[in-house]
């Protein structure tokens, strides 16, 4: 994933996008998840670059908060995390890879320390023959298919993997699956927990890892020995038990370029989607959907206005409606019902955070929130609230 802009390249006069990052917040919902998991331990999921916000400096911020285990999806990812919090003197902190291994990714994560959760029997053999090749030991997780379909080692091949970790080569530290539907219903995660609760009799004495952000809300008997929560740690919804129990942690603002007033009967932004029923005043922000802000999330023109409205932004105190049809550079909002002094080019528009919840603006947008993090543009400079706060005092 190629780097985001970080703070250093930002003036504090800069009119383009950023997203604010709340370290403590994040370390505060990761002391609340972790108090829900009992004797378990909580881990962290900080891939797709730290769901957008940066996986160094989320993970030291989890690590000073006390978490130890954090979950990646590539190689690459893991290599460049170990490096992050190697330089920090972090140096003790597990690190999974959720994708596997080919065979030639088995030096990079021996080098880097690296666990890899194995999804199938050929990445065990990969991973076996890597190891032998390197004439060397090292920790593995597996992964088995429950229900989800998605990555696994079938329960049909359970005796093929123990004959595997007999033979010596296989150190199995985790056994772990996945719940497809934590926060939707009991049918199947019901059906997932007896599943894996079945296979991993065969593993006596090795850990086990089932609950995702919104397993983490379904008490101990999903929790087994590490929950490895994701959104809920950056303030995304985690199903109805995580309401108000979690603080928003990311906050994207963009700056007013313009503001001008368009006379009832007019139309406003591409397709004239917005008719204009007064006349109205329109501060046209420097954020689009190049910056990973969704054009299905508009005011007008887009199919989901039909069944939904659309988002809102926060400018000067006020909550204002997405005007028209979002763009790649600029997004129109209606600050009409703003003072007219206090709207003016310069004054930033928050479009989630603290007063406009992400998952309300995934919900304009008829997706989740993990998509607007993740989505995030490059352009879309990441700091923490403390280099915010020291831009303001230049100001």
């Amino acid at each position: 994933m190629p780097a985001a802009r970080s703070s250093e390249s930002v003036s504090p006069t800069s009119r383009m996008p950023w997203v604010t990052i709340d370290t403590e917040a994040l370390k505060a919902n990761w002391r609340t998840l972790d108090a829900l998991s009992g004797r378990a331990r909580t881990g962290a999921a900080v891939k797709a670059d730290g769901y957008g916000l940066g996986a160094t400096r989320v993970a030291k911020a989890l690590f000073e908060a006390g978490c130890r285990d954090f979950f990646v999806a590539w190689v690459e990812e893991g290599v460049s995390l170990r490096e992050g919090l190697n330089a920090a003197g972090y140096g003790d902190a597990r690190i999974y890879v959720l994708q596997g291994v080919y065979l030639a990714d088995v030096p990079a994560c021996l080098a880097a320390r690296l666990i890899p959760v194995l999804s199938n029997l050929a990445e065990i053999a990969n991973w076996c023959e890597g190891l032998e090749r390197a004439d060397a030991r090292a920790a593995a997780a597996l992964q088995f298919e429950t229900g989800m379909n998605r990555l696994g080692i079938d329960a049909g091949e359970l005796s093929i993997v123990k004959a595997a970790i007999a033979g010596g080569t296989l150190d199995v530290r985790l056994i772990m699956s996945h719940l497809a539907s934590a926060d939707e219903g009991t049918v199947q995660r019901k059906a997932q927990h007896a599943e894996f609760l079945a296979l991993t009799e065969a593993f006596p004495g090795i850990e086990r890892s089932l609950s995702n952000s919104a397993g983490s809300f379904l008490g101990p008997d999903f929790a087994f020995d590490l929950v490895r929560p994701g959104i809920a740690l950056y303030g995304g919804r985690a199903g109805e038990p995580s309401d108000g129990q979690l603080k928003p942690v990311a906050t994207l603002t963009a700056a007013v370029l313009q503001v001008r007033t368009a006379k009832a009967g007019e139309a406003a932004g591409y397709g004239a989607a917005a008719k204009l029923s007064r006349d109205t005043r329109i501060a046209t922000v420097g954020l689009g959907y190049a910056d990973g802000y969704l054009r299905a999330a508009s005011g007008a023109g887009v199919p989901l206005r039909e069944t939904r409205p659309g988002a809102m932004a926060f400018v000067a105190g006020h909550h204002v409606p997405v005007l028209g049809r979002v763009s790649m550079d600029l997004t129109l909002l209606d600050v009409t019902e703003v003072p007219a002094d206090l709207v003016e080019p310069g004054v930033r528009a928050e479009f989630f955070g603290p007063n406009v919840a992400i998952d309300d603006v995934a919900d304009a947008a008829g997706t989740i929130a993990y998509e607007l993090l993740t989505g995030l543009g490059r352009r879309v400079a990441r700091m923490a609230v403390k280099d915010l706060d020291y831009f303001n005092r230049l100001e």
